[in-house]
C-alpha cells in the first residue's frame, strides 16, 4: 500500500455497537481525534440491538470481577446519563423467583453475592410475593429495586451525537480487512466501497462477536494472547395481548445465562428470553419450535401463560470466553500491560452486563490509553 493510500488519525475504534460508541465518545471527550469503523451499514446492528435492554443492578457476578465492578459503576453512570440526555428509561425493578426448596437456598446465596457487590436486595417469602405478584407461583423471591430498562437505540444515538460534537466520526460499511502493529503505531487495511489504509497511534478492538477473530489475524499481536471464543445463542419470544406485569421477573439463573426471564419494553410489551443454546458460529436464526420449551419453563412460575400468545421475536449471540459447563467468565480488557503492544486495547467476551457497563468500560479503556 502506497503512502498516498494511507490516512492518519489519532485513534480508531473498531465496532459501532454500544461499547464501541461509548468508548469512542470517552476518547473524543479527552480531545483525541477519533474515527469509528463499522462494517455494517448502520451502528448497533449486531449484539447491541439483540438483548433484553435491561439495566442490571450487578447482582450475580463474582467478587471484584470486572463484571461486578463495572456493572455497579456503569449502572449509576447509565442512569445519570439517561436523565441528562432524556434517553427513555424506567427503573422498574425486578423479581428473582425460586420455585423449589433448592432454589430458595440459591436465592440466599444470590443475596449474599449481591451484598458483597454492594447491591441491596429485598427478601420476600411466598406470602409477601403473593401480595406483590399474585399471578406468580413461587416459594420465595428477591426484589432488586435498582434494575431497570432503557431504549438502547436512543442510548446509541446519544453516544454518537456526543462523539460527533467532540469532533469524532463514524464510518459505516468500512470493514477492517487486516491489521498490523509495531512499536510506533498501527496500520489498518479498510475495505468497502472506498478501500484505504489507516495509520493510528491508538486502536480499540470493540468488534463484539468478531473481536477474537480479528485479533487472531492481527500482525504484531501475540497469538497466544487470543482467548478461545465460544458462542451462546439466546432466542426471544414476544407475548401478544394484555398481561398483568409491571416489573421484570427472572428465575434462578441457569448455566450459561440468567434463565428465560420476563422483560418489558418501555411501551409495556412483554417478551421472554433468552434461553441458552451453544453454537459453533454466530447465527441469529430463531427456531419457532423453541416456544414449547419457553412455555414449559415460564409456566413453572406463571401458570396462566398462554402458549399460543408466544411469537418468535429475535435472537442474540453472547461472545463467551468459556464453554458449556465451565464457571461464568469475566470481561477481558486486554492492553499493553498484558500483550506488550503499545496503544492497543482488545475487548473480549463483552456479553451481559455489557450494555449496563458500557460507560464504565469506556472510562476504563480511556484511562488505559492515556
Amino acid at each position: 500500500m502506497s503512502g498516498e493510500d494511507t490516512l492518519t488519525v489519532d485513534t480508531v475504534v473498531i465496532g459501532a455497537g454500544v461499547i464501541g460508541l461509548a468508548t469512542a465518545r470517552a476518547l473524543a471527550l479527552q480531545g483525541q481525534q477519533v474515527l469509528v469503523l463499522e462494517r455494517a451499514g448502520h451502528f448497533g446492528e449486531g449484539i447491541s440491538s439483540r438483548n433484553s435492554e435491561v439495566i442490571h443492578a450487578g447482582i450475580y457476578y463474582p467478587d471484584r470481577s470486572l463484571k461486578a465492578t463495572m456493572c455497579v459503576r456503569g449502572r449509576e453512570m447509565l442512569y445519570r446519563y439517561c436523565r441528562e440526555r432524556n434517553i427513555p428509561h424506567h427503573k422498574c425493578g425486578k423479581w428473582i423467583v425460586a420455585v423449589t426448596p433448592d432454589q430458595v437456598q440459591e436465592l440466599e446465596r444470590i443475596r449474599q453475592q449481591a451484598r458483597r457487590n454492594g447491591v441491596a436486595l429485598d427478601w420476600a417469602d411466598r406470602f409477601a410475593l403473593a401480595r406483590a405478584l399474585p399471578e406468580v407461583t413461587a416459594a420465595a423471591a428477591l426484589f432488586s429495586p435498582e434494575t431497570g430498562i432503557l431504549d438502547s437505540h436512543q442510548l446509541m444515538l446519544a453516544l454518537l451525537a456526543d462523539l460527533e460534537s467532540a469532533g469524532g466520526q463514524l464510518v459505516c460499511l468500512a470493514p477492517v480487512l487486516s491489521a498490523a502493529s509495531d512499536q510506533s503505531g498501527h496500520t489498518l487495511s479498510i475495505g468497502g466501497a472506498a478501500p484505504c489504509g489507516l495509520r493510528a497511534s491508538r486502536v480499540v478492538n470493540a468488534a463484539g462477536l468478531e473481536a477474537v477473530p480479528l485479533a487472531r489475524r492481527w500482525q504484531g499481536f501475540p497469538l497466544e494472547q487470543c482467548p478461545t471464543p465460544f458462542y451462546a445463542r439466546g432466542v426471544y419470544f414476544s407475548y401478544s395481548g394484555r398481561h398483568p406485569f409491571q416489573q421484570l421477573v427472572y428465575p434462578v439463573p441457569q448455566p450459561g445465562g440468567l434463565g428465560i426471564h420476563l422483560t418489558l419494553d418501555l411501551a409495556g410489551q412483554l417478551r421472554f428470553g433468552p434461553d441458552v443454546e451453544w453454537i459453533e458460529h454466530p447465527d441469529f436464526r430463531v427456531d419457532e419450535r423453541r416456544a414449547r420449551a419457553f412455555a414449559e419453563a415460564v409456566r413453572q412460575w406463571w401458570p396462566a401463560l398462554e402458549p399460543a400468545r408466544l411469537q418468535p421475536a429475535y435472537a442474540g449471540v453472547r461472545p463467551k470466553l468459556v464453554g458449556p459447563g465451565a464457571p461464568a467468565g469475566d470481561f477481558m480488557i486486554q492492553d499493553a500491560a498484558s500483550h506488550g503492544v503499545p496503544g492497543l486495547v482488545h475487548l473480549f467476551g463483552i456479553e451481559s452486563p455489557g450494555l449496563t457497563a458500557s460507560l464504565a468500560i469506556a472510562e476504563e479503556v480511556a484511562d488505559r490509553l492515556v
